[in-house]
């Protein structure tokens, strides 16, 4: 007989997991299913050479291109999803990226719901994940309603005097908001101890604020939530208009779990792949998927990671304290949007040996160190606009074929050569300014699908969107979608908070529903 839940949710990355913390306070009998286990706590988590050089936490997953050539993404399952091994970086979308935008490559379009809409659930989603942050510092900010829930995180000598350097450049960089269990007031309750291991890395202490520590776990100190691990969504089975069931394997046994309400939260490939393996003879093309919709519109973020090398040493530990947006909508002599520049986690010596051995082979551990030394590391990144024929579909075997073809290139060139013109003036050997590729042991640059979103398109118009405005499939009544899958577009920073704030709106669009 199958078990019977108020709400079963797919997933547990920051929609999944950030909902469930919502609905736990109601009492309704909710139930987490996720893909994979708790991340182990142990030393290989600040391990250079397991993280990056085995890939110790990445999953043995295998996705297809087009003409079938196979390759291993970097997705991560584990309770807490992604968040698991972001940077903790935690941005709002700009105002005007909920408008419809003129990019150099086309329209960014409008979203069906405004940014004055989201407002009070970014808020909320600051203070639920402990954002790190200054209001007024970023010259493109948005509208806030509160404070950052807690004070920017202070930079290390070396990166205040990259900040002091460009502001005397007439620049005007910013306290990278950042959510990390940190009070620099009173250090002694602290968990945070500004390791070089955070961007890219778990956290051994718990210190990072993903969605295991801050939303799981408390939510399952309430009775009425269940976390099934290892738990791998099959198939959604459907009667009429409305789920009916979810068919998971659970330590290699296929089970069977009902709930009034089910939601979608397994990153927005492998959403998409969910839905469409659910085809039937009532729904052929895959569920929700009457607009031909579902799989369209992948994105993934254009990003460049770089390393500049500095005239003089980098000795900073926590590297990831600061942004700069001055370019965000353009700059003088190119209208169109550029990008977001942040710093991202310091250069190890022992990663060029994780990523190249071949090349690193003959080079001394001491010469490596001592480049890293010297390395100030910066995250670049530009919009990826949504192009229907960027897609996520299913081969007859159920495999995941991921389709892409870049776009808006130009944007993300301009980008790259503003920065470097900046650094040849600030003590940067600026033609030493090195691609710093997080992937450089796949061959394929699709693997790194770090930022992915857009399978689910939420919008008005059931013709060409998946969701309605409450991530609501159109078609089904008790399907929702909570994870980045719902992006009409991306943006040009981190998606993680709009994702929790979206959750926490959506829930409470639920325990409306469920009374």
């Amino acid at each position: 007989m199958a078990q019977r839940y108020d709400v079963i949710i797919v997933g547990s990355g920051a929609g999944g997991g950030t909902l469930a913390h919502r609905l736990a306070p109601s009492g309704k009998k909710v139930l987490i299913l996720e893909r994979g286990d708790w991340l182990p706590r142990e030393a290989s988590n600040w391990s250079v050479a397991d993280v990056f050089g085995d890939n110790r936490y990445v999953s043995p997953d295998t996705w297809y291109l087009p003409d079938g050539k196979s390759f291993q993404p970097q997705v991560h399952y584990f309770v807490g999803g992604a968040t698991k091994m972001f940077g903790a970086a935690l941005y709002r979308l700009r105002k005007e990226d909920f408008g419809a935008m003129q990019h150099h490559d086309g329209i960014s379009p409008a979203w069906p719901i405004t940014y004055e809409e989201l407002e009070p659930y970014y808020t909320e989603a600051e203070r639920l994940y402990q954002v790190h942050g200054e209001r007024g510092s970023d010259p493109t900010e948005p509208p806030a309603s509160a404070p950052y829930p807690a004070s920017p995180i202070s930079s290390e000598p070396r990166i205040e005097k990259l900040a002091e350097d460009l502001k005397g450049a007439g620049y005007r960089p910013f306290p990278a908001p950042c959510a990390v269990m940190m009070n620099e007031a009173d250090m002694a309750y602290s968990r945070c101890i500004r390791c070089q291991t955070c961007d890219g890395f778990p956290c051994l202490l718990h210190a990072k604020a993903d969605a295991e520590v801050i939303a799981v776990r408390p939510a399952l100190e309430h009775p009425n939530v269940t976390l099934l691990r290892n738990a791998r969504a099959l198939k959604l089975e459907t009667s009429g208009a409305s789920v009916t069931g979810v068919l998971a394997e659970v330590a290699g046994v296929t089970q069977r779990f009902t709930a009034e309400i089910v939601v979608v939260s397994c990153g927005a490939a492998n959403s998409a792949a969910l839905l469409l393996r659910s085809a039937s003879d009532a729904h052929p093309e895959g569920l929700a998927n009457g607009s031909g919709q579902v799989g369209r519109n992948y994105m993934f973020h254009n990003s460049q990671a770089v390393l500049a090398l500095s005239l003089t040493p980098n000795d900073t530990m926590f590297q990831k304290t600061l942004a700069l947006n001055d370019f965000y909508f353009g700059m003088d002599g190119f209208q169109y949007p550029m990008g977001n520049i942040q710093m991202i986690g310091k250069t190890l010596g022992g990663m060029y040996r994780a990523e190249k051995t071949l090349l690193t082979a003959l080079v001394p551990n001491r010469a490596l160190d001592e480049i890293a030394r010297h390395a100030v590391d910066f995250w670049l990144t530009t919009e990826d606009l949504p192009d229907p024929n960027n897609r996520v579909t299913i081969d007859r075997a159920g495999r995941l074929i991921l389709a892409y073809t870049p776009n808006n290139q130009v944007p993300k060139q301009k980008l790259y050569e503003k920065l470097r013109s900046m650094l040849s003036h600030l003590g940067f050997q600026s033609h030493h300014l090195l691609a710093r590729n997080a992937y450089m042991r796949s061959d394929i640059e699709l693997a790194g699908c770090a930022h992915q979103a857009g399978t689910c398109r939420f919008g008005e118009d059931p013709a060409n969107s998946v969701l309605d405005r409450d991530c609501k499939a159109h078609e089904l009544d008790n399907l929702y979608v909570v994870d980045t899958s719902f992006f009409v577009s991306i943006g040009a920073v981190n998606p993680s908070l709009t994702v929790i704030a979206n959750a926490l709106r959506v829930g409470d669009h639920l325990l409306r529903r469920l009374g």
